[in-house]
């Protein structure tokens, strides 16, 4: 498990360079600032990096090269001009940098030129003596293992209700506890994403529609206790073009009355809290963080911070 300050590698190299060639991005050196960033933002992209933390990196970026001068290589920056640029930000530049922005901004240098000196373009990294602080926000809500059973309870209750059988809320709570997935990324799932060709190894999909967000698409694992909840559900309410004919919102009012049943707190019984459970489960169960990244469909930046997380959800749990 990385530490907060450990250097993520964050592309992967297309060959080896051996000492003295160009690199295959074509950074060298002598390469201006401003162009340097341009190439890392397009292999950042690549890596599956969302929208927002593109957003993001190129701010710190654009306020580093205006900072430094648009004629400032790669190569002349040392970690003093790292340490300078950081002080200005802090005390000299006159606007306020929150501890938060200020921790964004560091990890921001770190995966910067951390990318260029594993491309082969700087000898050395600039970065990697910077100091992070850590910023300290709550910790996302999780059910309890006894908290998981209360809801299960309340939901199989409704299930089986005499007067008015209901599946749905058993089908959505025990698909977002096995599966992980977002509220959106649920919402959009059709009748074709729940691949049933093999009863005994039946699994979902999540696609998306957006060609710029093909890169999340992934495949799940499913129990496949789950299919005859499934099938139930799916005879109840004769869903056509998505699995739930309802919006978002109404799923949500879903799962608050599951929480008002099983008496657990409301907040804990949302899609994030349930995501987040989910999480928690396959990381104490030491699942493989490759394949937990890819189950959650993260980005590798995004799984920084969300394994960080995790372990100290798991710590809070006494694990």
């Amino acid at each position: 498990m990385p530490n907060d300050y450990e250097q993520l590698p964050l592309f992967e190299r297309n060959a080896q360079v051996a000492e003295g060639d160009s690199t295959p991005t074509g950074l060298g050196p002598e390469v201006l600032l401003q162009d340097a960033y341009l190439v890392y933002l397009e292999a950042l992209r690549l890596s599956g990096a969302s929208v927002h933390t593109i957003r993001s990196f190129r701010s710190d970026l654009n306020l580093l090269y205006k900072w430094a001068g648009f004629h400032k290589s790669i190569g002349s920056i040392a970690t003093q001009d790292l340490n300078r640029f950081l002080h200005w930000m802090l005390n000299e530049r006159g606007k306020p940098c929150s501890p938060k922005t200020y921790a964004r901004r560091v990890t921001t240098l770190k995966n910067f030129f951390g990318y260029l000196y594993e491309e082969g373009a700087i000898p050395r990294d600039p970065s990697a003596a910077l100091i992070q602080r850590p910023v300290s926000s709550p910790l996302p809500d999780v059910l309890a293992e006894e908290e998981v059973r209360q809801v299960l309870a309340a939901t199989q209750a409704m299930r089986a209700n005499a007067e008015k059988p209901d599946a749905r809320p058993h089908m959505l709570v025990t698909l977002l506890l096995q599966t992980g997935i977002k509220k959106g990324e649920c919402v959009a799932l059709t009748p074709a994403d729940v691949d049933r060709s093999d009863p005994s190894s039946p699994f979902l999909w999540v696609r998306y529609t957006n060609p710029r967000l093909r890169y999340k698409e992934r495949k799940i694992n499913l129990d496949r206790e789950w299919l005859p909840v499934y099938e139930e559900y799916v005879l109840q309410r004769r869903p056509v073009e998505t699995i739930f004919d309802c919006t978002a919102r109404n799923l949500e009012y879903v799962l608050r009355d599951v929480a008002q049943a099983a008496g657990v707190p409301r907040k804990k019984v949302s899609f994030e809290a349930l995501r987040w459970t989910c999480a928690v489960s396959d990381f104490r169960a030491q699942m493989d963080h490759e394949r937990l990244r890819q189950k959650l469909g993260l980005s590798r930046i995004s799984w920084r911070e969300t394994s960080s997380r995790l372990q100290q959800l798991v710590e809070g749990l006494g694990e």
